[in-house]
């Protein structure tokens, strides 16, 4: 759970997984077009890809390479499980 932690802390790799549940299955190039027309963010895709291995690594992302391309798929379990750690409080009983 620390790694998705650390891998949502980055507000680029944020925008990077607003992208993908916006379009699933984008390559670098796509991700990396999109970060800038829709967030100004510039990144090299050197640095993007470096993002996407951290988001990987956690388990928030799932890629898979089609002859020279690779596309990359938004992963929602890793946050349902910390969902599902804390769930909502129980209303306090009254006090009176």
């Amino acid at each position: 759970m620390d790694d998705v932690f650390r891998a949502i802390a980055d507000p680029t790799r944020r925008a990077i997984l607003d992208e993908l549940v916006d379009r699933n299955g984008q390559s670098l190039f796509e991700i990396c077009a999109r970060l800038t027309m829709k967030h100004g963010i510039t990144s090299t895709r050197q640095a993007v890809s470096q993002h996407l291995d951290v988001l990987e690594a956690a388990g928030l992302v799932e890629s898979r390479r089609e002859g020279r391309f690779k596309f990359h798929w938004f992963n929602a379990q890793p946050l349902k499980a910390i969902v599902a750690r804390w769930p909502e409080p129980r209303p306090k009983p009254d006090q009176s």
